[in-house]
């Protein structure tokens, strides 16, 4: 570590505390993840998930892992710096994102996620906050802690991602999951980018499932038998909701966003698309150019004007000529008398408002019922170092003070993985 200065703290979480840090041979800044717990052999160290799964994606929209130190039985992640995560980007706006920044938001969202499930590895924990921003132009997907490989046998836990973005099979106690749930989440997290609303803020895992039922109705026996089997196995009882029109809760997106939404959010995982299938809908072709800047460059295109952020004036009318319903109105029939959980509270019909009190009530919203979710990675893109090809090195201070008396030692001994 004596290759790095630390500059000051950028959060602290369960299992760790990430530091803003600077390369002394480079002048690159890095996010250093310190482990909380103490490794005392690098076959501790490996077997982490986040090791397992990061050694092996190397993508622009998946964040780099430039290195990992164990020292005096003290594990390091040195990690690309980032300026915010997704949720930060956009709690601080007073207005929506356009389409076209939402479109390239999610492009590079899907880009990822594709490369991830391409490689053999489901995230399990997608949202805002581990989403990766320097602003709007550049997304990557961080915080590997939850993956799991797909070819993994189950069962597996049944808590995984944050309740308000976890699939409905997570939430009925599933434990034969698989990467349909990192599709649900982007779709919840789509949503959100349109509204700068949660789309299912449930306070419990049921309260959580009502709230769906309230937006996507309740599904039919036929339509889902495998959920009715975990509702039944852990004596849930459904509520009897209809539907309500998308179009109706996000009011500024397209058609074509439509569409892809409501094929995220099918409560069968069997019928929600890929990443991979995602990106071949007609959303993702109108002509925009898509991907990093990096890549937007590379095409020889320029770079989408999605600056200043502004709503597109047809959401404008559109807003100014109906209310602006982004939580749905709970279903008239009342719940069954025997039900075994309470009902989930009212949801308020929102009145037309200005969008700059919408972002305010969201962000007292929000800050108030995300628990515990600070320990987030904030990091940069690379603007040096080592080149993308490369996978992260192995420093093993401990290692090093063995073999002194046997070979001169260098500055570092670092073992590429």
């Amino acid at each position: 570590m004596n290759r790095y200065t630390t500059i000051r703290q950028l959060g602290d979480g369960t299992y760790g505390s990430v530091i803003l840090g600077r390369s002394l041979e480079s002048g690159e800044l890095v996010a250093i993840k310190k482990m909380k717990r103490k490794f005392y052999s690098w076959e501790e160290c490996m077997n982490l998930r986040e090791v397992k799964s990061l050694k092996k994606l190397n993508h622009a929209n998946v964040i780099k892992l430039k290195e990992v130190i164990r020292e005096n039985d003290h594990l390091y992640f040195i990690f690309e710096y980032m300026k915010e995560n997704l949720y930060q980007l956009m709690k601080d706006r007073a207005r929506l994102f356009p389409e076209s920044a939402v479109r390239n938001i999610m492009f590079q969202i899907l880009q990822g996620l594709a490369f991830i499930h391409k490689h053999g590895f489901f995230h399990r924990d997608l949202k805002p906050e581990n989403l990766l921003c320097m602003g709007p132009e550049l997304v990557k997907i961080a915080d590997f802690g939850l993956a799991r490989e797909i070819r993994s046998r189950p069962p597996y836990t049944d808590y995984v991602s944050t309740r308000w973005y976890r699939a409905p099979e997570v939430l009925l106690r599933s434990t034969s999951y698989s990467s349909p749930i990192d599709q649900w989440a982007v779709g919840c997290i789509m949503a959100e980018l349109y509204t700068l609303r949660p789309l299912f803020p449930g306070s419990s895992e049921v309260d959580t499932i009502f709230k769906i039922c309230q937006v996507l109705g309740t599904p039919k026996k036929n339509d889902w038998p495998e959920g009715y089997q975990l509702a039944s196995a852990m004596n849930f009882r459904w509520p009897q909701c209809v539907p309500n029109n998308l179009k109706t809760l996000i009011p500024n997106a397209s058609p074509e966003a439509i569409h892809l939404l409501t094929d995220l959010l099918q409560w069968d995982p069997r019928k929600r698309p890929s990443s991979a299938q995602a990106l071949r809908y007609s959303y993702f072709h109108v002509g925009q150019a898509l991907g990093t800047p990096q890549q937007i460059l590379e095409q020889g295109r320029p770079l989408p004007g999605i600056l200043p952020l502004q709503a597109p004036l047809q959401s404008q009318q559109t807003l100014q000529q109906q209310p602006l319903l982004l939580q749905p109105m709970p279903p008239s029939q009342p719940l069954p008398p025997n039900q075994h959980c309470s009902p989930a509270r009212p949801l308020q019909q929102i009145q037309p408002c200005s969008i700059a009190a919408q972002a305010a009530a969201y962000q007292r919203h929000t800050d108030l019922v995300r628990e515990q979710h600070s320990k987030h990675v904030m990091k940069q893109e690379q603007v040096g170092g080592t080149p993308q090809g490369h996978l992260p090195y192995i420093v093993d201070k401990n290692l090093q003070s063995k073999v002194r008396s046997c070979r001169p030692v260098t500055d570092s001994h670092n073992i590429e993985l």
